[in-house]
């Protein structure tokens, strides 16, 4: 369990990565106005590969985890606990809405008729879920949930 969850852990790093690479292209994008290449379909491509990953591992964590377990059997209990709220309730849905966002809108590029609309669609859509994501993370000094930035380092 500990192996998954610093696997959880190490992934997050690779969402981050490409989830700011996605942004910055996407602000480079629009900003100078460049067309919507290859570059940038990729960026976003591994940006939601890697949530679906996690979101993979996220589930068996939240489904084998004694913390999780102990709140879904007492909901009630879980809501007034800091700790059992973020990791059952608060973690797992943004995690949900920021993954459905790239979702969506990588949907909506391969729709859009135009590169303008393609990297100002990029743009609404990736920072939309890239806030959340920075959101939902355990960082180090949050307290209570706070976490490790490695999990080698804690």
């Amino acid at each position: 369990m500990n192996a998954l969850l610093d696997i959880h852990s190490y992934v997050r790093w690779l969402i981050v990565i490409f989830g700011a690479l996605a942004v910055i292209r996407a602000i480079a994008g629009v900003a100078g106005k460049k067309p919507y290449g290859a570059g940038d379909a990729k960026a976003g491509l591994f940006f939601m590969i890697f949530l679906d990953i996690q979101l993979l591992i996220g589930l068996v964590l939240m489904f084998t985890s004694s913390l999780t377990k102990s709140a879904f059997g007492n909901m009630g209990a879980a809501m007034g606990d800091k700790v059992l709220r973020f990791f059952t309730v608060e973690h797992t849905l943004l995690a949900i809405v920021a993954i459905a966002m790239v979702h969506i809108g990588r949907s909506k590029i391969k729709k859009a008729d135009s590169d303008a609309k393609k990297q100002k669609t990029a743009l609404i859509f990736f920072t939309i879920a890239f806030v959340l994501l920075l959101a939902l993370i355990p960082w180090p000094g949050r307290e209570l949930i706070g976490r490790a930035l490695l999990p080698s380092l804690r």
